[in-house]
């Protein structure tokens, strides 16, 4: 190659492999199968928008939160009329299902990540308000927000309720049902998850727990869980413990225990 050559073209470009943009949001859809006369909407088909890639694994519609929505239309006693509180909400499957039933009042919350908290708005915004997209608006008036029953919110599990309590009305600081739906993994924040359960579950309410044991080799952290919550003045009740098609493909020594979908109540002793 003679000097022309090699100055001729574009030596400094980088090579076109060089840097890879993030994974674009892509779609799940959802088929609500068990829709109650009772629910308030009847709508069937769910279709969310989940975000590229995430540290917080909020780009996956899990195991835990199908079967959280399953639940909810087979069980609508527990949410209709009832003030909801979802925890680490990621695609917000379980919040949205809860807002077609007929909760008083959803709050559905994750950790404040602007892509994760603008991701669940657009799903509520889409699947709740046909699509009157109050996730486009960064001026929404509190006025605007207050008058929807579905509400999102950026919060960090044991800090202020402050962030959550403002879109419940005066004198509530309560809610009936609180979710919590692949959250068990996360074995540092188990306390936090205790108090804020504790402090923020009526004294008549539940908290639905589901969760996959996703690292085989760390079951018995995982189920630890529902025995530590004593300690924090709250008990546990297994619901069903059933077996699904695990998330990922692993080795078939640990599929089984992959597969299984565990489902609990937690209540006030």
């Amino acid at each position: 190659m003679s000097d022309n050559e090699s100055l001729n073209g574009d030596l400094f470009a980088e090579p076109s492999d060089f840097y890879k943009p993030p994974p674009e949001p892509h779609f799940a859809t959802y088929v609500r199968e068990e829709v109650p006369e009772s629910s308030e909407s009847q709508q069937k088909e769910i279709k969310l928008r989940l975000v590229g890639s995430s540290p917080l694994w909020g780009h996956l519609l899990w195991n835990a939160g199908i079967y959280t929505a399953k639940h909810m239309d087979r069980h609508p006693e527990e949410v209709q009329g009832k003030f909801v509180l979802e925890l680490g909400a990621a695609g917000a499957l379980p919040s949205i299902v809860a807002a077609l039933l007929g909760a008083k009042k959803v709050v559905s919350t994750d950790y404040p990540d602007a892509d994760l908290i603008s991701n669940i708005q657009y799903n509520v915004d889409h699947n709740v308000y046909g699509g009157e997209e109050l996730s486009k608006n960064e001026k929404a008036s509190s006025e605007q927000v207050a008058k929807r029953k579905t509400v999102v919110e950026g919060y960090i599990w044991g800090n202020s309720y402050e962030p959550i309590l403002k879109h419940l009305p005066e004198g509530q600081e309560k809610f009936d049902l609180i979710i919590l739906s692949d959250l068990v993994f996360n074995h540092t924040e188990h306390k936090k998850l205790f108090k804020t359960t504790k402090d923020l579950l009526k004294e008549d309410g539940k908290a639905l727990v589901v969760f996959s044991p996703h690292r085989p080799w760390l079951l018995e952290n995982d189920l630890a869980f529902f025995k530590d919550c004593y300690e924090f003045g709250l008990k546990s009740e297994l619901i069903e413990l059933t077996h699904w098609k695990p998330m990922f493909d692993e080795d078939e020594e640990t599929v089984k225990i992959r597969s299984s979908v565990y489902a609990y109540y937690l209540s006030h002793l």
